[in-house]
């Protein structure tokens, strides 16, 4: 049984080896993920994340993780910024307010499917126009969803967090582990020799 990261995201490699697993092979997939009309924040980043973990080439026992964080201002999806310009005005949004961090983890091997998701309230300061160009100058919005990274400079930011910080950086550890060991995946194994 192999393991198979879904994802090219550094920060979710990073969030797995605090579980102390290491994929045996990361498989970015490459799907659409243009929201659908009038489609919700929560069942947007649900059937991303589903349509990601089916898209990954994998053996029938092999396990595929794959997970989408989306940032929610109400009813409003913000994804990843198609430029400076895009990422300010996300921010400028954000700016003084509450949103939605949702991060959906799906599971998956052969034709069995294991998925949650996890919704975090997060607080972004109001940013002057010294805080708001000082961040995109640093370019951490670069392929953020929201255009920003809480675990980047934009911590800074950011006051007041409800939920789970390991989602918000695009892995909910604690369900994530719920997840894989539901599989079948040997977690805190012994690890003497």
């Amino acid at each position: 049984m192999g393991f198979i990261l879904g994802s090219g995201s550094p920060r979710r490699l990073e969030l797995l080896a605090q579980l102390g697993v290491t994929p045996d092979d990361v498989r970015p997939p490459d799907i659409d993920e243009t929201p659908l009309k009038a489609e919700l924040p929560r069942d947007y980043c649900t059937r991303v994340t589903r349509e990601k973990v089916q898209a990954v080439p994998a053996a029938p026992d092999d396990l595929v993780l794959c997970a989408d964080t989306t940032v929610a201002l109400g009813r409003r999806i913000m994804g990843k910024p198609r430029d400076a310009g895009e990422a300010a005005e996300f921010l400028l949004a954000l700016s003084g307010r509450r949103h939605r961090v949702i991060t959906a983890v799906a599971l998956r091997r052969g034709d069995q499917l294991w998925q949650r998701d996890v919704v975090s309230q997060v607080k972004m300061k109001r940013l002057s126009d010294e805080e708001l160009n000082g961040y995109l100058a640093t370019g951490d919005w670069d392929g953020k969803a929201g255009g920003y990274a809480i675990q980047g400079p934009a911590g800074a930011l950011i006051p007041w967090i409800s939920g789970s910080f390991t989602a918000i950086v695009g892995l909910p550890l604690a369900e994530t582990a719920t997840l894989l060991q539901t599989a079948g995946y040997p977690l805190y194994k012994d690890s003497t020799p």
